[in-house]
């Protein structure tokens, strides 16, 4: 019986899930044939042992959320700088930058 993931058995097929379930000589499994993917997996999850849910490995690369928290607050006050000058040129870039920033911050924490 070979070892699988989480994210192994999510790619499977129903057909090739059910396969694995004959296999397993478990509480949890009986009855594979009719059972559906979503109640298979975690399923087979308890009885081979492993954690039936998805871990999701962010990589990062090197984002460093606190600086740019910090970077948004000093542009919050170039705006207001700007809007003092009517600078409608500075404002589009910082308005950029702002929306550049709050973008990476909500892919970061998904």
């Amino acid at each position: 019986m070979a070892d699988y993931t989480y994210e192994e058995l999510r790619h499977k097929t129903v057909g090739q899930l059910r396969e694995i379930a004959k296999t397993l000589d478990h509480e949890a499994v009986q009855g594979y044939t009719q059972l559906n993917k979503e109640h298979l997996i975690p399923a087979i999850c308890k009885a081979i042992g492993i954690d039936a849910h998805a871990h999701h490995h962010e990589v990062t690369g090197g984002f460093d959320k606190p600086a740019a928290k910090a970077r948004l607050r000093a542009l919050k006050a170039e705006r207001q700088a700007a809007l003092e000058a009517h600078d409608h040129a500075r404002l589009r870039a910082i308005r950029r930058q702002r929306h550049s920033l709050n973008h990476r911050i909500r892919a970061h924490v998904r």
